[in-house]
């Protein structure tokens, strides 16, 4: 068990588990999005990463068949900020906002050394997908491509500059595809950490294995901060589900079944 895992099994709560908690119809998500952990000040504008923060978190909802209404923000910012940065930073966070319909509703805002983001994003939702429904034999399936944010951010890392419209700055979320397909998968979740490890989180809530089609390599498996969906489905929903991803326009690869084997995760921890 990781250093992650391993915290998260203090809290004992059977809301725990998914992309964010469901109660009464309301999903609950939060992520955070920090300097230095997940992108540095030289990568993007402060409004490209106050876009960020928002859509990485409003892709938890969206994950799960929910529809974000709410957003509370805590910002940690150093005192450097001037006041065109906040402008900037602002300006990121509504543009984000408009655009799926949310209303900020409140927060906090403190001084820190670095510039510090976490994101509460409140949706509500008629059937959420979970990831907890999946049985032996049932498909799993990824949607658009994979591995390109990975490659961007050895790039950054290098010091050099990736395209404008990257997958890294510039996340495309599936919520057509979702609303459209949500009826008939079984379990599903955001590629966040990474197909491989996500799927650990999958299969080892569901206690089962993964027999894959074809191989999938490390470059395209242990990419991180995809959003891309992450399904599984009956095998007798497989011409449903292929027939809506179509017409959302979302391509669509089916690679592996459960089954009764020991599932192993070939990447390292992102978090720790």
């Amino acid at each position: 068990m990781n250093l992650e895992n391993y915290f998260i099994s203090q809290f004992n709560s059977r809301h725990i588990g998914d992309d964010g908690a469901c109660i009464d119809n309301m999903v609950y998500s939060k992520d955070a999005f920090f300097e230095n952990v997940h992108f540095k000040r030289s990568w993007m504008g402060c409004f490209e990463i106050a876009q960020k923060a928002m859509l990485v978190n409003i892709s938890d909802a969206i994950a799960m068949n929910a529809t974000p209404k709410y957003a509370l923000l805590s910002v940690a910012m150093p005192k450097s900020m001037s006041k065109h940065e906040m402008q900037e930073l602002a300006s990121g966070f509504q543009s984000i906002a408009k655009k799926y319909n949310i209303d900020i509703i409140g927060g906090d805002t403190i001084s820190n050394i670095k510039l510090d983001i976490s994101v509460t994003i409140i949706s509500t939702t008629k059937k959420a997908l979970l990831r907890s429904r999946v049985r032996e034999g049932y498909l799993f399936a990824y949607t658009g491509s994979l591995g390109e944010s990975a490659k961007d951010l050895k790039k950054l890392l290098r010091g050099g500059k990736i395209h404008k419209q990257s997958k890294f700055t510039n996340i495309v979320l599936r919520q057509e595809f979702v609303e459209k397909t949500a009826r008939y998968l079984s379990a599903g979740m955001d590629i966040s950490d990474g197909l491989y490890s996500d799927l650990d989180k999958i299969t080892s809530l569901n206690k089962i294995g993964l027999t894959f089609f074809s191989s999938i390599p490390k470059s395209i498996g242990c990419s991180g901060e995809e959003y891309e969906m992450l399904v599984a489905f009956d095998p007798r929903k497989r011409k449903a589900v292929v027939r809506h991803a179509a017409q959302s326009r979302t391509k669509l690869t089916i690679f592996a079944n459960a089954a009764r084997r020991r599932y192993v995760n070939r990447c390292k921890a992102h978090h720790f």
